[in-house]
């Protein structure tokens, strides 16, 4: 059967290329062109989306635009935000500020210091020079201040991985090529390493990644760990394992239901369904156990086998995370099962 998508996923535009197209058309009414319909703006690798104004309002030395993010097929949050840019006069260059549901960072280790509004140094690059060129051309000075809100970013922002990073108050304006590509792994791996730079900052010395929302509550309550030490893995094993091993935290714990555990533990890196499967037979062979190789799922394997099989999981996935760590980084694992129970645990 093939898996070839029945259609293109159509691909969408960041919220940092959102507020950049709503800075360009709020310096147009400030600086005396008409109030515009669509913008253009450049993209960091050349490209020139058009952008729809769908908000714009002016009062006396200021102007604001917005615009509605699309982020195309994928399921991205701020899908069908407003995305608002407010300029005004200023001095000294172009100054940031966080408007209405956009956060503010509090924490180090992100790109931006601590009490910075959170909007990303390409986005900032994309503002910047937008009102350089629209400046030079109009004869008008660069020196603005720039405010961007997002209403209803603040309640957004809980579903994002903003609060643990330590970015209160609502969302990132983010992007590094203005692009969203549909079910991008690019986001979520820039969020785990984003995830590891600030536990480091904060002089964490033991983090976790687990695979899903269970797992992640049990090994949190294990270790009484903070927020902050929690890292969003999900799948994406290798992408955690990989960063950390250039970045190092002096503990890892790796947590996880049976299933992804078992691919973990046979040299899966990516664990999603659709990209690494339980290999039955090399299961069955390892376990001793022939019926093995007619299973479904691993957890039918583990009725069956019980908790030798629970043990040589925890044990086979810690060394795999093992073979991807330097020495100096202690590592273990936990395996639970669906009511959140732990049924093994290997490197304690």
């Amino acid at each position: 059967m093939s898996r070839t998508p029945a259609k293109e996923l159509r691909r969408g535009w960041t919220t940092g290329a959102c507020a950049t197209a709503a800075v360009r058309a709020a310096l147009m009414m400030l600086w005396g062109e008409a109030v515009p319909a669509k913008v253009r703006i450049t993209l960091p690798k050349g490209e020139t989306p058009e952008f729809e104004i769908a908000h714009v309002r002016q009062g006396d030395g200021w102007a604001e635009a917005g615009v509605v993010k699309d982020a195309g097929d994928d399921p991205d949050v701020t899908h069908g935000a407003m995305v608002i840019a407010r300029v005004t006069a200023s001095a000294g260059g172009v100054v940031f500020r966080a408007g209405d549901g956009v956060g503010r960072v509090t924490m180090p280790g992100l790109p931006i210091p601590p009490g910075e509004p959170a909007i990303n140094p390409v986005p900032r690059q994309m503002m910047t020079a937008t009102a350089e060129d629209m400046a030079e051309r109009l004869g008008e000075s660069p020196d603005i201040e720039i405010t961007v809100s997002i209403p209803g970013g603040q309640a957004l922002a809980q579903k994002t991985w903003n609060p643990r990073l330590g970015i209160k108050g609502g969302l990132s304006i983010l992007g590094t090529t203005g692009i969203v590509r549909p079910f991008s792994c690019a986001a979520w791996i820039a969020s785990i390493h984003r995830g590891i730079d600030v536990a480091r900052s904060n002089g964490l010395n033991h983090v976790a990644g687990c695979t899903g929302a269970t797992s992640e509550k049990v090994v949190q309550e294990l270790y009484d760990l903070p927020d902050v030490a929690m890292l969003d893995m999900g799948d994406f094993a290798g992408g955690l394992l990989k960063y950390l091993a250039k970045h190092p935290v002096p503990r890892i714990t790796i947590g996880g239901g049976i299933g992804k555990m078992t691919k973990l533990a046979q040299g899966a890196r990516d664990l999603h369904s659709g990209r690494s499967q339980v290999d039955f037979g090399r299961l069955a062979e390892t376990l001793g156990e022939p019926e093995v190789r007619y299973m479904n799922t691993a957890l039918q394997a583990y009725e069956i086998v019980g908790d030798r099989m629970a043990d040589w999981v925890a044990s086979a996935a810690r060394e795999r995370v093992r073979d991807m760590l330097p020495e100096e980084v202690s590592a273990d694992t936990v395996v639970i099962n669906r009511a959140g129970t732990i049924i093994a645990r290997a490197g304690v």
